[in-house]
């Protein structure tokens, strides 16, 4: 299958966020930050590999980064390392005891180092569906009433590794990117443009008349995930939410229903295992 026929380009973009009034409150190391998620977030972002994308990407201003040292009470090895990187780029480091890292971390495990960054950009739907600078047609992730913020770091960690160009994620009724998020992404928010969007049955359908495909990803959907016919064309793959599935809305809007055969004695798999598998088979199908 071919671009849509008769769908002329029409601008998809976001109405632009009204100013927020909310004070900003202070974390343990003294940086401001603001009280609420008003938009992505991601301006908390733990563990090494995630802060070490954060400082690498330079998306975005890195107020301050905190690292506690091990046993020794001397920084080594990785921790080491990012301190030095963070210090090339003239990036505040601060040296604080384990119990102090952990009081201001968000997650079990911060692997030792938390940053404090500016909040992640907003892309524009304009620009995710354009093709890319050597025409590669837009390859999108939507994600329909995920919350639970460790998958979707997981989906979002995927998306980047099997070359997507663009992240839609729903404001409401979904997790936004939280210090756990970007921990298991492992740095891949600072690379997949992501654009927050206010309902997606809505987006959805202005993507299609963008001239999108819009291939849902369900268990009992009717056509096999390595069968898609639009793989390599411009697309949305949408997935559904943990346990419930694609919302009927976003169903009703899909061209596709998409299905992963199952060959063993369990019936699902968990979205972001599903994300992953059907991530690479549209990558493969492209390549």
């Amino acid at each position: 299958m071919g671009r849509r026929p008769g769908r002329p380009a029409k601008r998809v973009g976001k109405k632009p966020a009204s100013p927020s009034r909310t004070p900003a409150r202070s974390t343990s190391s003294g940086v401001r930050r603001p009280s609420g998620p008003k938009g992505l977030g991601g301006d908390q972002v733990e563990g090494r590999q995630a802060v070490r994308e954060l400082l690498l990407a330079g998306r975005r201003k890195v107020r301050e980064i905190l690292v506690a040292p091990g046993s020794d009470d001397e920084l080594d090895g990785p921790l080491a390392d990012l301190a030095e990187l963070a210090g090339d780029l003239r990036v505040p480091v601060k040296v604080v005891s384990r119990a102090r890292l952990d009081a201001a971390a968000r997650t079990e495990a911060p692997q030792g180092v938390v940053a404090f960054a500016a909040p992640l950009p907003e892309a524009d739907l304009d620009d995710l569906v354009r093709p890319g600078p050597d025409g590669t047609p837009p390859f999108l992730v939507a994600v329909d009433g995920v919350t639970d913020p460790g998958n979707l770091g997981a989906l979002l960690r995927s998306a980047e590794c099997a070359g997507v160009t663009g992240f839609v994620l729903p404001r409401h009724r979904a997790v936004h990117v939280t210090a756990t998020v970007t921990k298991a992404a492992a740095g891949a928010v600072e690379h997949v443009p992501i654009a927050l969007v206010g309902g997606l049955p809505a987006t959805l359908e202005r993507l299609k008349q963008a001239g999108l495909w819009i291939v849902g990803l369900d268990g009992a959907g009717d056509t096999p995930l390595h069968a898609l016919p639009v793989a390599a064309d411009p697309v949305v793959l949408v997935l559904g939410a943990e346990g419930s599935g694609l919302s009927r809305l976003v169903r009703q809007r899909c061209d596709v229903v998409a299905a992963i055969p199952l060959r063993g004695r369990l019936s699902s798999l968990n979205v972001a295992a599903a994300g992953a598998i059907a991530t690479y088979e549209v990558a493969r199908a492209r390549r």
